[in-house]
């Protein structure tokens, strides 16, 4: 496969599963904001394509169901997402601009009201 070929599968497996992941996680992965702003940073048109890749790569990782560690091991299951997650965040740091990042605590701050709100929702996932 190529480089190109990998992006785009990564980039379709990130829109489709992303904001599920993010939403089922909020409060147990610490590092949910920042791939949050990832997830803008590397979606943004602006942003090099490499890095856009490196996001989209590190992303997959995090959204797809199987791991070097299982994410359900409590303690140890988001490890690796954060060892792969914190590279990126390293290679993309110039990029993910301060307006990724209001983005995404704008998003967390309405999940976690509507959590709160409807707290028999979010117990179902």
């Amino acid at each position: 496969m190529t480089d190109a070929t990998d992006m785009v599968r990564n980039e379709t497996t990130v829109r489709r599963n992303f904001w599920q992941k993010a939403r089922k996680n909020i409060g147990r992965v610490p590092f949910t904001e920042d791939a949050v702003a990832a997830f803008y940073c590397a979606s943004d048109s602006a942003t090099p394509l490499p890095i856009r890749a490196t996001l989209f790569g590190a992303l997959a990782y995090f959204v797809l169901p199987f791991d070097v560690i299982p994410d359900l091991l409590l303690g140890l299951g988001f490890t690796d997402d954060a060892a792969i997650m914190v590279a990126a965040f390293t290679a993309a740091r110039m990029h993910i601009t301060e307006a990724h990042r209001a983005r995404a605590r704008a998003w967390l701050l309405k999940e976690q009201a509507q959590a709160q709100a409807h707290p028999e929702a979010s117990s179902a996932g």
